[in-house]
């Protein structure tokens, strides 16, 4: 991927196969509708502002029907037109990538599905620390009969942990490549080393941060096999998570911030004071700035190449 600037989300063009414009001159406007890659998928967007940085144009977009915390900077690479050919690449990489959070329908589907299955069974064990919401297109204002609550716990994302995902994604899907396992911090550790961290910084320990820690990590134990996992690295958990092994002391960081985020989906299940869900909110951001600021000893750089192609992994198709 491209640069570590903090706003620089998407790659700098060295990977695309598109001509960059003059620097003079913006191929997308500000108000502009376009087609933005974010991840495996292509997304409907708006361009809110455009800048003139470094002799490259950079676009501050928002994702049609997606909270405003997703809105990002990113270069002409991450960008497509909005016209009839592009939106029918967009709807066969949909179909490819089997529609994964992409479209309307979707994730209308796939809110339905977690509703009767996943989500009924971690709710018992996760009522204690989450909060209730509604599900992510909150922006239109649609869809709403799917889920009962009206309340959304937003998570804001720091940009470079988002660059973290979309690298995550393209090393799996793209490299064939997996996180090399057992972790080191695993998501056990990384929770601990928060609870020090805080307990260092208020001067107490407090019950609370101590008994949302503890649903973090039983949400991601049941979390990970169902939605936090890429075809690719299912026979990888399979090998690894056996014996009543918590997924917890195997997986790390990687694999952990994918949960959060799911984390607004999910949560929307479950009902919790107003007061109590603002508090858990706010954990959850510090949680994340305490993962950003330790981002470069709790993330690999680079993963490893030779357990994909053992399996059925080479393929992009499956």
């Amino acid at each position: 991927m491209g640069s570590s600037s903090k706003d620089d989300t998407g790659s700098d063009g060295d990977t695309s196969s598109r001509d960059t414009p003059p620097s003079n001159s913006s191929l997308f406007s500000e108000g502009e509708r376009v087609l933005a890659y974010h991840g495996p998928c292509i997304y409907e967007a708006k361009v809110q502002k455009a800048e003139l940085r470094k002799k490259e144009w950079r676009y501050y977009v928002h994702y049609l029907g997606w909270n405003k915390n997703w809105d990002e900077w990113v270069g002409v690479d991450r960008l497509l037109k909005h016209t009839e050919e592009n939106v029918m690449k967009q709807q066969a990489l949909q179909k490819k990538q089997g529609a994964d959070r992409s479209s309307k329908s979707g994730r209308s589907a796939q809110t339905k599905q977690k509703s009767s299955t996943d989500v009924k069974v971690e709710k018992e064990d996760i009522k204690s620390y989450v909060a209730k919401g509604k599900k992510r297109k909150s922006d239109s204002g649609t869809e709403k009969d799917n889920v009962s609550v009206e309340k959304l716990v937003k998570i804001q994302i720091p940009s470079t942990l988002k660059k973290q995902l979309v690298d995550d994604w393209e090393f799996v899907n793209q490299q064939d490549k997996l996180v090399k396992l057992p972790r080191s911090p695993n998501v056990d550790d990384i929770l601990t080393k928060y609870l020090q961290y805080r307990s260092k910084k208020d001067g107490m320990m407090t019950d609370s941060i101590g008994e949302i820690l503890k649903g973090i990590r039983c949400y991601f134990d049941k979390a990970l096999p169902v939605m936090l996992l890429y075809k690719k690295e299912r026979q990888q958990y399979h090998d690894l998570v056996v014996d009543n092994v918590s997924p917890s002391t195997i997986y790390g960081a990687e694999h952990l911030l994918r949960l959060f985020v799911k984390l607004p989906e999910l949560l929307a299940y479950v009902n919790i004071e107003d007061e109590t869900l603002i508090r858990l909110q706010q954990k959850m951001i510090d949680f994340l700035k305490f993962m950003q600021k330790n981002q470069s000893t709790f993330f690999l750089s680079a993963y490893d190449g030779s357990r994909v192609s053992e399996g059925k992994g080479k393929g992009k198709d499956e």
